[in-house]
């Protein structure tokens, strides 16, 4: 069986190439001709020496997951589905901006959180990504734009300036907010981090790479220790009653518990803040009164908050709360002082916005996801 070598990070592919008698530079130009390049064939890393190019022939592979289907939102955002094996497809999705592009990478096969507004979490689980399946989306998706800008003319300026299209960082920020909670999938989650950090690899920095959780406490403090990277907690509640009827992990970790642990983590963060995530239900988390009880939250742990717009999904239970009272929510969130965004909704139109991923899951949990139903 060849070794897939998009699963290795930069410590195991030394390993990898030491225990076959090679020196340890070797890793670092596979490193940049697999990610850097985005190259799958070793009979075309010309700086290899042909009896290596042979080795890696007959005991390696770059096997990223199969393309299933693309899809493109009329405002350019981009979506893959990614066959992952045993009836199993995943999504990631491409945002394009004017001086950023943000990969959305998932790390499971479909969720066992249940957070109540969220598509993917109703289809239930089937397992875990490898890391190879999740450095995966990023060394497909890097390819694909990679292929697109070679054939799109560079603009006047950058002509100009002698700076090619290829040159350009086509991904500039990676948030693992895909399927799945990328706390529970730590030991295939944090190699994956490591090759999206490594200078010869994707080279991206500490702080444009951004998970989100919803709180798996234990696993907090370890990716503090381990890897640190911008953290997101997706919060979307101001007060444990209402976040466990949303978020059933908060009966495990309550928001004591998840608070003491965000201010944790800032000790060795990236950032000075923790990204709280919320969704923005009509009728039941945006009133004047959740408003005040957040601004109690932001007192405890230095954080801004990212309001997110409510996207629909078929038997959700939910509405998105109207555009006035989004504005007001803000309001009075930055009239505390509070750093407080709207997030854009982004490739809606296929079904690629925040909580609308869904992929095909096999369920192997066997269990009936509550419909959680607000009057």
């Amino acid at each position: 069986m060849r070794t897939n070598l998009l699963g290795l990070d930069p410590g195991a592919l030394a390993g990898f190439f030491a225990e076959r008698g090679q020196k340890p530079f070797r890793a670092k130009q596979v490193l940049r001709w697999v990610h850097r390049c985005g190259e799958s064939d070793f009979a075309r890393m010309s700086d290899l020496a042909k009896g290596l190019r042979e080795m890696l022939a007959q005991s390696a592979e770059v096997a990223p997951p199969r393309l299933v289907r693309e899809s493109q939102a009329a405002d350019g955002t981009r979506k893959w589905l990614l066959d992952v094996g045993a009836g199993n497809a995943v999504e990631t999705v491409f945002i394009p901006e004017a001086n950023r592009g943000t990969l959305c990478v998932s790390t499971q096969a479909g969720c066992t959180m249940a957070c109540q507004f969220c598509s993917t979490g109703r289809q239930g689980f089937n397992r875990n990504l490898t890391t190879a399946e999740i450095v995966g989306q990023l060394w497909w998706v890097s390819n694909a734009l990679r292929a697109q800008a070679a054939q799109t003319p560079a603009p006047a300026a950058a002509q100009t300036a002698g700076v090619t299209r290829s040159e350009d960082r086509l991904i500039s920020n990676v948030v693992l907010m895909g399927m799945g909670e990328p706390l529970l999938n730590f030991d295939n989650v944090v190699p994956a981090l490591r090759l999206m950090l490594d200078d010869h690899a994707y080279n991206l920095s500490r702080r444009r790479v951004t998970l989100s959780t919803v709180g798996i406490v234990p696993m907090m403090d370890r990716l503090r220790d381990e890897c640190p990277v911008a953290l997101a907690v997706s919060l979307h509640a101001p007060n444990d009653e209402l976040r466990s009827r949303l978020v059933p992990v908060n009966e495990k970790y309550p928001l004591a518990t998840l608070l003491a642990a965000c201010r944790r983590y800032l000790e060795r963060s990236p950032r000075d803040f923790i990204t709280f995530e919320y969704v923005m239900l009509d009728g039941i988390n945006d009133s004047a009164a959740h408003a005040r009880e957040l601004v109690g939250i932001a007192a405890e742990v230095p954080c801004k908050f990212n309001l997110i717009p409510f996207n629909p999904f078929p038997d959700s239970g939910f509405r998105r709360s109207p555009p006035e009272a989004i504005r007001r929510f803000a309001e009075r969130l930055l009239a505390a002082g509070i750093i407080c965004t709207t997030r854009k909704t982004r490739g809606d139109d296929i079904d690629a916005a925040c909580g609308q991923l869904a992929g095909q899951v096999q369920d192997r949990t066997r269990r009936t996801v509550r419909i959680a139903r607000f009057a």
